[in-house]
C-alpha cells in the first residue's frame, strides 16, 4: 500500500512513524503546508518522500490521509475521492456543511471511494453507532479542557477571556456541535465525528468547559433513546507536543490504518 499523509505535524508525524514500521506499507508521500517540514519528517523515515500536494501522486496513491486543518480537508476531499482514491479524515468538522457532505458522499459512491474517520479522542462510538439504528432521543457531548488547550482560540479571544485567569470551572461555550465544530475547529473535532455516528450536526449539544485544575482533556458522551441509556466518559492525556489535540486522537487514527492495511475489522 502507498499512503499520502496531508499535515506533518502531531498527528501526522506520528501516523507517518507508525506507517513506516508497517510491512504492508510501500512507501509514503508527505506534503504540508509550511516548507521544510515534509522535508523534516521525511528525512526520520525509510519509506517516505515529499510531494508539493495531494494530487502529484494520487494515481499511485492507494490511501490519502489528512491530518492538517478543515479547510485542508475540505479542499482535498473533492479532488482524492474522484480519482477514487480512498482517504481518513482527522478534520472530521469540514464535514459540517451538509451540501458539502452530500456532494462528497455522492461523488465517493459514484467514484467507488472510501472515506474512513477514526474515533479520534473519545470513547462509546461503538455504542452510539449501534444505537442510532434506532430512534436516539439525545445526544450530548461534554468536554473539559484545561487553559492551554483554549489558547489563542478566537472564540475565546473575542469574549474577552483571559484563560490564564480563570480560578474555577467554567462553561465557556454550550450550544449544538455545528456551532462548536465552527468555533473550535482544533478542539472538538469529536464532536463531528458523534454527529455524523448519531443525530445530526444541529441536534447533538456540546458543552465545552475550561478546568483550571485538569491534567487531561475530557469528553463525556451522554445518550438516550430506543436501546435504553448509555454515558461514556474518557480522560485523554493531552499530546505532549500539541495541547490542543489528545493523545488517544492520535493512537486511534494509527489503529484506524492498521485495521486499513491489513483488511481487519473487529469490533465493527
Amino acid at each position: 500500500m502507498r499512503l499520502t499523509i496531508v499535515g506533518c505535524g502531531s498527528i501526522g508525524s506520528k501516523l507517518a512513524a507508525a506507517a513506516d514500521e508497517m510491512a504492508e506499507v510501500k512507501r509514503i508521500y508527505l506534503t504540508d503546508i509550511i516548507p521544510g517540514k515534509a522535508a523534516d519528517l521525511a528525512s526520520k523515515l525509510r519509506k517516505a518522500i515529499v510531494v508539493d500536494n495531494v494530487e502529484e501522486e494520487l494515481y499511485h496513491c492507494d490511501l490519502v490521509i489528512e491530518s492538517a486543518t478543515q479547510e485542508a480537508a475540505r479542499s482535498i476531499l473533492p479532488k482524492v475521492v474522484a480519482r477514487g482514491v480512498d482517504i481518513m479524515i482527522m478534520s472530521v468538522g469540514a464535514l459540517v456543511d451538509d451540501d458539502f457532505l452530500r456532494s462528497v458522499r455522492e461523488k465517493a459512491a459514484a467514484c467507488e471511494a472510501r472515506i474512513y474517520i477514526p474515533s479520534g479522542a473519545i470513547c462509546g462510538t461503538d455504542g452510539l453507532r449501534s444505537s442510532s439504528v434506532g430512534e436516539l432521543d439525545n445526544v450530548e457531548l461534554i468536554t473539559t479542557v484545561g487553559p492551554r488547550s483554549l489558547t489563542d482560540v478566537p472564540y475565546v479571544i473575542d469574549k474577552g477571556i483571559d484563560v490564564g485567569k480563570v480560578a474555577e470551572r467554567t462553561v465557556i461555550f454550550s450550544g449544538t456541535a455545528g456551532e462548536a465544530v465552527r468555533l473550535f475547529p482544533k478542539n472538538i473535532n469529536v464532536a463531528a465525528t458523534v454527529s455524523l455516528l448519531g443525530i445530526g450536526f444541529e441536534k447533538t449539544r456540546v458543552t465545552l468547559v475550561l478546568d483550571p485544575e485538569t491534567r487531561s482533556n475530557s469528553y463525556e458522551l451522554r445518550l438516550n433513546g430506543e436501546f435504553g441509556s448509555m454515558v461514556c466518559h474518557t480522560y485523554n492525556v493531552p499530546s505532549p507536543d500539541n495541547p490542543k489535540t489528545s493523545y488517544l486522537a492520535a493512537m486511534s487514527a494509527i489503529s484506524a490504518l492498521k485495521r486499513i492495511v491489513r483488511n481487519e475489522w473487529i469490533g465493527i
